[in-house]
């Protein structure tokens, strides 16, 4: 799996830390990291969890 720089700039344009988001989103902060460095594929709640958090749609997050 390739690495979610999407992820990555949406949270940046938002001044967002892992951390930040883990906690908006209900997860650890290693599952931002793992999510981020595509080890782990996240759950479609958590996707959708994480888009709206980033104001972004799957589209723009997950797809290549």
């Amino acid at each position: 799996m390739a690495e979610n720089r999407k992820i990555i700039i949406a949270r940046a344009e938002l001044a967002l830390t892992q951390k930040d988001l883990a906690n908006a989103v209900g997860v650890s902060r290693q599952t931002i990291v793992s999510i981020e460095k595509g080890n782990c594929n996240p759950s479609l709640k958590l996707c959708k969890a994480i888009c709206r958090e980033l104001g972004k749609s799957l589209s723009d997050l997950f797809e290549n």
